[in-house]
């Protein structure tokens, strides 16, 4: 991997460089509509944001360096709804183009998922791009159900216990 950091993102700042990871890789290169990659849980004190920073500003990719650092990937975890406390739901994982394939989304997952185990998720639950499956595969995720369209893009439902 290269010089990456992954972080809870706490300030304001961190979750908006997780949002500008987010744009780049849904709404620029995916064209999701903008109206479904926000909704009400980017905002709820439930969720929980990270974001993976490069310290290595030599680097290409879409998102330019501020202080130092560079934005490259992002996702969060949220309680699955009010009801289903013990699942989170892990959502908008998300690496910008250049940095796929070098252990980014790994550590992305592992803070998602230590930070789940923290709050108390026996399980988590995530809607994977079909393309995609296999890397969640290899991080201990099952798929079930049938496949079906999320924005326009096939996807699978895959889960995985918090004890994994």
């Amino acid at each position: 991997m290269t010089d990456v950091r992954v972080q809870v993102a706490d300030a304001e700042d961190e979750r908006e460089d997780a949002f500008a990871v987010r744009r780049v890789v849904f709404v620029d290169e995916q064209d999701v509509d903008e109206s479904l990659e926000w909704d009400d849980w980017d905002d709820d004190p439930a969720t929980t944001h990270v974001v993976a920073y490069d310290r290595d500003p030599t680097r290409d990719a879409a998102l330019a360096v501020a202080d130092g650092v560079r934005p490259v990937g992002a996702a969060r975890i949220r309680p699955k709804d009010r009801e289903a406390a013990a699942v989170g739901k892990v959502e908008r994982v998300a690496v910008l183009e250049s940095y796929r394939g070098t252990g980014v989304g790994r550590a992305l997952m592992d803070v998602l998922e230590t930070e789940g185990g923290e709050r108390g998720f026996e399980s988590f639950l995530l809607y994977s791009q079909t393309q995609a499956a296999g890397f969640y595969e290899r991080l201990g995720y099952e798929r079930f159900g049938d496949e079906f369209d999320e924005a326009g893009i096939p996807h699978v439902k895959m889960r995985k216990d918090a004890t994994s």
